[in-house]
């Protein structure tokens, strides 16, 4: 290469510099533009947490639509909390992008493969075994469940650790609704379920379920994330930053436990109101 050349582009370098900073500072500006509103979604079968209102069934409410709707304030982005179907499914959604965000996930290595967890939770979660009255077997440790039938709900997770050891060592069904599987195991389907100690409670509350027993011993003490998807246009460095420092301020001031309490009151409103 000639000195003649070399000078020339010495000369250009600071110009091609400039037009590249130019164009990411474009680009990343486009990309903040793009997110007007974050589509959000959840389990819809988890009171106190989050379930469908029974006056509009588009709409989720419960302790996590109110986290939500803080958050969205907070990082100065509106989050549009919907029903878009099953736990199964709402996690099919955020895979494919059509879902931005997760309000309320467990972590596991899997979901990584889709969705970015932020890095603080914002509630630590209890998974129980449930058995029938007058059909109970006695439950301290993982390992009593082998030679029993069980039941959850399918896409449901308790956890890296017990996820693995029940695909390894248990017999456990997986079917598509919390409901479906409290009615399977009454009628004797099934040994046991493995779920979620409030939700669990709520569902068998407004079932009218009375043969059904929560074992005092947990399985599993899981946190619960806030997760972005990986083809979220809205899934930024600067958004997760955003969210972690929420998440921060969330914990610092406690306020997910005010959020739960209104979750419960309204989900027991809605019991006394049901026929």
């Amino acid at each position: 290469m000639g000195h003649h050349l070399i000078r020339r582009i010495s000369h250009l370098l600071p110009a091609l510099l400039a037009l590249g900073l130019a164009a990411s500072v474009q680009a990343q500006a486009q990309a903040q533009s793009a997110c007007k509103t974050l589509v959000a979604s959840g389990n819809p079968q988890y009171p106190p947490y989050l379930w469908r209102d029974p006056d509009n069934e588009t709409r989720l409410v419960g302790a996590i639509a109110e986290l939500a709707e803080w958050l969205g304030n907070e990082i100065g982005v509106p989050i549009d909390l919907r029903y878009v179907g099953n736990w199964a499914r709402v996690q099919e959604e955020t895979r494919a992008g059509r879902v931005d965000m997760i309000t309320g996930a467990f972590f596991t290595l899997p979901r990584t493969e889709y969705m970015d967890y932020a890095h603080l939770s914002f509630r630590e979660t209890r998974s129980v075994v449930i058995q029938r009255e007058g059909a109970t077997f006695p439950f301290q440790r993982w390992e009593d469940l082998i030679p029993r039938k069980g039941l959850t709900v399918i896409n449901n997770s308790f956890g890296q650790a017990f996820d693995r050891f029940a695909n390894e060592s248990l017999s456990l069904s997986k079917v598509s609704s919390l409901d479906k599987a409290l009615q399977m195991l009454e009628r004797g389907r099934a040994d046991y379920l493995v779920y979620e100690d409030s939700p669990a409670e709520a569902f068998i509350a407004r079932m009218g379920l009375r043969g059904l027993r929560l074992m005092p011993t947990p399985i599993a003490q899981e946190q619960l994330f806030v997760t972005l998807s990986h083809r979220s246009a809205c899934n930024t460095p600067e958004l997760r930053g955003a969210i972690t420092r929420a998440m921060f301020k969330l914990r610092q001031n406690k306020l997910m436990l005010g959020f739960v309490e209104q979750g419960v009151q309204l989900w027991r409103e809605q019991e006394r109101k049901s026929p």
